[in-house]
């Protein structure tokens, strides 16, 4: 029987370049799962349904809050967003890491659930690479984008002190070094690494 797997929780404000480092994880990293979570939001450029997001309508979205189907949600700027819980207690009971995507709410419930998960903070260099990345990105209108850094430097970046990694990201391929780093240091855990211990003691003839 494979061990139990590692949730990897990473939060980041919109535009610090998340999504591509968590790209760059599940394509260079082996054994890593992405939580496709639900949303209310529609797709942006070419996301589909069932790889970035599963998006739902808010009544949808709704009635599986009432049936206490997410281990996490919350509304972020008039859409919310969660994880189901079935989708993410089937992946760890696969012995699979699972990595999950999502703003500093859900990561404290999640943290608050499954203290055992790995929590990673992504920051942005500065105020104005922030700025320049979103108004780059041409995803978002100007208010939009101004409600972002808003909530970034009133909020999110202050809640970095709630996780156990941070990775601030200057340098795109050093972030993502320092983020393998940090999933291989956990896979090496005495506790991940005890079963495969264990049959390995066996060969010595012991127990």
């Amino acid at each position: 029987m494979s061990e139990r797997g590692t949730v990897f929780i990473l939060s980041a404000p919109s535009g610090s370049g998340k999504s591509t480092l968590v790209a760059s994880l599940l394509q260079k990293v082996p054994n890593l799962v992405f939580s496709i979570s639900f949303t209310t939001r529609q797709p942006r450029g070419e996301e589909r349904h069932g790889r970035e997001y599963f998006f739902v309508d808010e009544s949808c979205f709704e009635r599986m809050i009432a049936d206490d189907q997410f281990i996490e949600y919350a509304k972020v700027f008039d859409h919310y967003y969660g994880t189901a819980r079935a989708y993410l207690e089937q992946a760890l009971a696969e012995g699979k890491d699972l990595i999950l995507d999502i703003d500093t709410e859900g990561a404290a419930q999640v943290k608050s659930k499954l203290p055992e998960s790995v929590s990673i903070f992504i920051m942005p260099p500065s105020y104005d690479a922030l700025r320049a990345r979103l108004e780059n990105r041409k995803q978002d209108s100007a208010e939009t984008i101004q409600k972002r850094l808003a909530w970034a430097g009133q909020k999110e970046i202050y809640r970095y002190r709630n996780y156990d990694f941070i990775v601030i990201n200057d340098d795109l391929e050093q972030s993502f070094d320092n983020m393998r780093s940090i999933v291989v240091a956990q896979r090496c855990r005495r506790d991940r690494m005890t079963p495969r211990v264990h049959s390995i003691i066996q060969t010595f003839g012991g127990k």
